[in-house]
């Protein structure tokens, strides 16, 4: 069933690129994203899956971001400053103590708390590097709603999507890295839970290769029902942007500029 709603919402993923291992560097980058994402008045901003760091399995150990990293320091004032609650991706450290670096998501929101999400589900070959985190839903009050995190290969597990309706999600929010191959099946999936579930999806993908691999872009929002508000046409950094209004209509746009590739 679709969920009605009465209040506007502004929410963007940012297709961005990450350089190998930069976490400040990278930190800067968002910095850009955030600025023109609060220009537009977003309350929500999702960055890809390891945004901060790139997806990078040889350097995955040695790019953990604790509480107190520069970077979160840095992003997590800008989001105050913005009002705008923010999703960015790093090396985490792990459930267990001597496990391996999860992979995380960090929930940086306007009143300077920082919050982490550990992927729960790993695709193959990624527990040689990186441990699964322990929660089957992260859902967190965001400008009035409720939204459940998610990391790549969250997505294609059903399970996921199903936990986070049942502990109340309006809005499915996912960072990732998606190949050309994959694009279309995992767009498909995501498409479908909006409209089993009755929640908007939100995907924002790589603009660019990260770790050897070459991200397809094509980043996107759907609203509840499954229909498409905005996807972008392919790589690329830009900022893919979805706004839900009184009347509970959805548009979307994509907007580039300057220096985007």
């Amino acid at each position: 069933m679709t969920v009605a709603h009465s209040t506007p919402l502004r929410i963007a993923a940012a297709q961005s690129t990450s350089i190998a291992g930069d976490a400040m560097g990278n930190a800067r980058m968002h910095l850009g994203f955030i600025h023109r994402a609060a220009d537009r008045g977003v309350q929500l901003l999702v960055f890809p899956e390891l945004s901060l760091t790139g997806y990078e399995p040889a350097l995955h150990a040695r790019g953990v971001v604790e509480p107190g990293h520069p970077a979160l320091v840095l992003l997590g004032q800008a989001a105050a400053d913005a009002g705008m609650s923010v999703v960015v991706g790093a090396p985490a450290l792990p459930c267990q103590p001597g496990a391996l670096p999860a992979i995380g998501a960090w929930l940086l929101s306007p009143d300077g708390s920082a919050t982490l999400y550990r992927k729960r589900y790993l695709h193959p070959g990624e527990d040689t590097f990186a441990s699964a985190g322990d929660a089957d839903a992260s859902v967190h009050e965001i400008a009035g709603e409720p939204v459940a995190l998610a990391v790549c290969a969250d997505a294609t597990r059903p399970a996921h999507a199903k936990a986070a309706h049942g502990a109340g999600a309006h809005l499915y929010a996912t960072g990732a890295l998606i190949s050309a191959r994959g694009i279309d099946e995992e767009s498909a999936q995501l498409q479908g839970y909006a409209t089993t579930h009755g929640f908007a999806v939100l995907l924002a993908n790589h603009a660019g290769s990260s770790g050897g691999y070459v991200s397809a872009g094509r980043s996107a929002v759907w609203q509840p029902g499954g229909a498409c508000v905005v996807v972008a046409e392919g790589a690329g950094d830009c900022l893919v942007l979805a706004q839900r209004d009184a009347a509970g209509g959805w548009t979307g746009e994509v907007i580039r500029w300057d220096g985007c590739a």
